[in-house]
């Protein structure tokens, strides 16, 4: 029995040890500062990810396991899976994680993750992946959860997503959803599609080195200088259109990836940004570019005021010369708007950001908006397709009332059943001054009200500037 005991006591000393280095190592993955935050039942999927309590890194993906519960629309998942048995598992399998984002990532330890789904576990970086269909969305191996933490609301990049679909021809898709990282609840995320190649993404295909195989397809980014960029030619502008000199447009390699392109499909693609930018510079730039696609881009961006537009995350692809020689943007990353930041008169009603140059400028801002935008705005047939195509979108689904019951719609699926008042305990946020956001408000309730004011506001001074008449419905 002696014997017994000493053997038990050993045990549980090196359980106990192993306990308190997963709890230390677990505690570097950002928990919420309420970790009791408990799930019984809820709308949203619910996302378990299983890291076994190793640190999720920024730059080099861990593997994992995932399980996701989703008993459909309308239904009702259970966090107990032992006392409700037989729900709908939409995936169970293996992942390579890792933090994703750049301001996203740094503001806030509520973390975004980007993942790729595996057909095996992940063993020294490498697994073969695996295509799988999430939450309805089309069948791919990239996915993102995005970390709703400077954005109260939690719905802002959603809502862009919604308010864009039927006019672009890609946007990406996004679920709400419940996250449970190695046993702790984090919070409500967006389980997302990736702006990427894929058969229900972009649909790119693989650049070939000659012929018109090399003219396509690639997928850009205007961005900051955090991974392999290449520089523009051409500097960004002021408001009256002088250079500053010492200011540059980076362009990072988005699809394929730097390390993946060839000399020659790195010589083209460059070449066909330089081509499209000298176009620009000279007045003639409606062979290189889609025009309608980037009024789009344009009007989402400036309908939400996104403080990001334009300079950063602004993702533009470019297909086979034979299939569409030109140039088209992609929306993404606006979490910073709709009123929502204190800085660079984002919070405003009253102004466009395809203007705010200069006070980035004087506020010493490295990144600027480049200076195809001025050269558009500043063009007579851009800016009459642009109050056109307004038009069109305020008799659609941009119209008032559609609007509004797209926004509570939203606002909705995050609070009939709670998911905002846990994330919320898990990240409190009310009635107190966070940075950077504009407007403190005091409850959920609040924050969807202030967003409906800021867009009834924004909504009337770009019918002003756009010479529209609302329609009453």
């Amino acid at each position: 029995m002696k014997r017994f005991l000493q053997l038990m006591a050993m045990v549980m000393a090196v359980m106990t040890l192993a306990l308190t280095a997963c709890v230390k190592k677990s505690a570097r993955n950002f928990p919420p500062r309420y970790t009791e935050v408990r799930l019984d039942s809820t709308n949203l999927p619910i996302v378990w990810i299983e890291v076994n309590c190793d640190s999720i890194m920024r730059d080099k993906r861990i593997g994992g396991r995932m399980k996701i519960i989703w008993n459909g629309e309308g239904r009702i998942n259970y966090a107990d899976t032992v006392a409700h048995p037989g729900q709908r598992i939409d995936y169970q399998g293996y992942i390579a994680v890792r933090y994703r984002g750049n301001s996203t990532y740094n503001d806030s330890r509520k973390k975004p993750y980007s993942f790729r789904t595996l057909a095996e576990p992940l063993k020294r970086g490498s697994a073969q992946k695996q295509k799988v269909s999430l939450l309805g969305m089309g069948k791919d191996n990239n996915w993102a959860l995005l970390a709703p933490r400077i954005d109260r609301s939690l719905i802002r990049d959603v809502l862009t997503f919604e308010l864009a679909r039927p006019w672009m021809e890609y946007v990406p898709q996004g679920r709400h959803c419940e996250l449970i990282l190695d046993g702790t609840y984090y919070g409500v995320f967006v389980l997302a599609e990736v702006v990427s190649k894929g058969k229900h993404r972009l649909d790119l295909r693989g650049p070939g080195d000659k012929g018109d195989a090399i003219t396509g397809d690639y997928l850009m980014e205007v961005d900051c200088n955090d991974d392999v960029t290449y520089r523009s030619k051409f500097h960004p502008v002021d408001g009256n259109g002088k250079p500053y000199i010492d200011r540059y447009i980076l362009f990072q390699y988005k699809e394929p990836d730097h390390e993946d392109l060839s000399k020659e499909q790195i010589r083209y693609i460059n070449q066909s940004i330089d081509a499209m930018e000298t176009a620009f510079a000279r007045g003639n730039y409606r062979q290189h570019i889609d025009v309608m696609s980037f009024i789009d881009y344009q009007l989402m961006m400036e309908l939400s005021h996104n403080v990001d537009a334009y300079r950063l995350s602004g993702k533009f692809y470019k297909r086979r010369d034979s299939v569409d020689p030109r140039f088209k943007m992609v929306v993404w990353d606006t979490d910073r708007a709709y009123g929502n930041v204190d800085y660079r008169q984002s919070w405003r009603t009253d102004t466009w950001m395809y203007r705010n140059n200069d006070i980035m400028y004087q506020e010493e801002e490295v990144y600027l908006i480049p200076f195809w935008w001025y050269v558009l705005n500043n063009d007579p047939a851009y800016t009459a397709q642009v109050k056109m195509r307004w038009a069109q979108y305020r008799e659609g689904n941009l119209r008032t009332d559609r609007l509004m019951a797209t926004l509570d719609s939203l606002a909705a699926v995050v609070t009939v059943q709670g998911a905002e008042g846990r994330n919320s305990q898990a990240w409190p946020c009310w009635g107190k001054k966070m940075k950077p956001n504009h407007y403190v408000a005091v409850d959920y309730n609040d924050e969807i009200a202030h967003i409906r004011q800021w867009l009834l506001e924004r909504l009337a001074w770009m019918d002003k500037q756009l010479d529209y008449q609302p329609i009453t419905p």
